[in-house]
């Protein structure tokens, strides 16, 4: 019979944790879906843990992840929230959650309701109302650019973002909108290395990258990519830190947020030019 984890023995991660982390100290994020993958992921030192749209894809097996409701997000917080030991807990906005203000703020405050510390939207610019309605009312919010799954069918598949150098101004430009209406994070997915510094550099709070080069500010890994589970080939910028990895689950996932703090994840072969 299993036994009640220990009480948490570090001091919480929040926002401004993460904003004084900037540029100073790398930081870093992995995706989980129960209680079991979030007690062993806060408890190795990730800084945040995602409970994100991915589950469509590794938990229930879809070709991507519009099915996912609010609802099944909303459970699986529940689920992390009991075995988080003091990571920053932020929940996805599913597909076609926040399409309206009525719709963003009941979506937002469900999730919020179950445990998530933050919200995460997928879009540009013009999640700046939705971005500044959320933070008035007290929601901190993560912005998610570049590659934006939700928007897979319109982008043409999983697709590289920003190489034209017209397109990867404006994702800079329109990062900066986001972060004027109150953005306390952004999160940047498959772009050039190159943009991704430009963007961190850019910006005064907090970037993410996934597959958006070294010089972000953290980074985040499906979990599910980073012990090698996920059938299929993997994208450019996973790495599988189980592998050969002697002391299990735990040793791969410390062993990633060791690479990322010491600068040495992502490498060069993770990386998009």
């Amino acid at each position: 019979m299993s036994s009640q984890p220990a009480a948490p023995a570090r001091k919480p991660v929040t926002i401004t944790t993460l904003q004084n982390m900037k540029g100073k100290e790398r930081f870093s994020c992995l995706t989980a879906y129960g209680y079991s993958e979030a007690y062993a992921v806060s408890d190795a030192g990730v800084e945040v843990i995602l409970v994100g749209d991915s589950l469509g894809m590794v938990i229930q097996g879809h070709d991507n992840s519009l099915p996912v409701t609010i609802e099944d997000v909303a459970y699986h917080i529940r689920c992390v929230q009991r075995g988080n030991q003091g990571s920053l807990l932020m929940g996805d906005l599913p597909f076609m959650t926040f399409y309206s203000e009525e719709v963003t703020l009941e979506s937002a405050a469900a999730l919020m309701r179950e445990g998530a510390q933050i919200v995460k939207l997928e879009g540009g610019a013009w999640l700046a109302e939705s971005t500044r309605l959320l933070t008035q009312r007290g929601i901190p919010v993560c912005c998610h650019m570049g590659l934006m799954p939700q928007s897979v069918n319109h982008l043409g598949g999983f697709r590289v973002q920003g190489r034209d150098p017209a397109k990867a101004q404006s994702i800079i430009d329109e990062a900066l909108v986001l972060q004027d209406a109150g953005a306390s994070i952004v999160l940047l997915e498959c772009v050039p290395a190159e943009l991704g510094a430009r963007v961190t550099e850019a910006l005064d709070v907090p970037v993410i990258g996934i597959g958006a080069g070294p010089e972000t500010d953290g980074q985040i890994m499906v979990l599910h990519d980073l012990l090698g589970l996920y059938p299929g080939r993997p994208a450019k910028f996973v790495k599988n830190f189980l592998a050969g990895e002697t002391d299990g689950v735990q040793g791969a996932v410390k062993a990633y947020a060791e690479a990322v703090r010491a600068g040495t994840f992502p490498g060069p072969e993770h990386c998009y030019q």
